[in-house]
């Protein structure tokens, strides 16, 4: 909390990941924060005209966010995204995991996890998820967890401010992959 805290202090940009999810939603558009930590996203959100719900396993880290954004409109839930009894129902416009979130996921819980937020999206929903590629989950590997979650890759980035995503050779340390369910006309992966 308090490094985020200093970042803020210090005037560093602390709002790519929100000013992204704005620039793609419609004007108030539903969006979940998934893996929502102390708030910050899901504020910046809400302020930006959204309605937001914001979910985190951490009861800790929604009760600070509780109390430190009192007012903000936001929708505070504690709960574990691989478990659908604790994941708000939506639909959602859109859905953002940022903050590694993916990847503190255990892996035998991960594909559960994408398909409990895959069936939170309404029909031309996104989810938008960044990671780090060198926290153990490869690109091939979290592409098989998204098409067993019913969801396809739509565009992948190295960045919140959209940079290239490379593979192979001089590839990539962080995605930020926008997917889509597989069941919505017009799917298919970027490659």
């Amino acid at each position: 909390m308090a490094r985020w805290e200093g970042f803020e202090h210090e005037g560093k940009d602390i709002d790519g990941e929100a000013r992204l999810i704005d620039a793609m939603a419609s004007r108030h558009a539903r969006i979940l924060d998934a893996g929502s930590g102390t708030g910050r996203v899901a504020v910046s959100l809400a302020a930006r005209g959204h309605v937001v719900s914001a979910v985190d396993i951490d009861p800790q880290l929604v009760e600070y966010a509780r109390e430190r954004y009192a007012g903000s409109g936001v929708e505070w839930h504690v709960g574990d995204l691989a478990s659908s009894d604790d994941v708000p129902t939506g639909p959602f416009d859109i859905i953002v995991s940022a903050g590694n979130v993916l990847a503190f996921i255990p892996d035998a819980a991960h594909r559960q996890a994408l398909g409990v937020l895959a069936s939170r999206l309404a029909p031309a929903g996104r989810l938008v998820v960044g990671f780090g590629l060198s926290r153990g989950r490869s690109v091939e590997a979290f592409e098989q967890d998204v098409a067993a979650a019913g969801l396809h890759t739509v565009q992948r980035f190295s960045s919140w401010e959209l940079h290239p995503f490379h593979d192979g050779e001089n590839a990539s340390d962080f995605m930020v992959a926008v997917l889509q369910r597989s069941d919505v006309d017009g799917g298919g992966d970027d490659e």
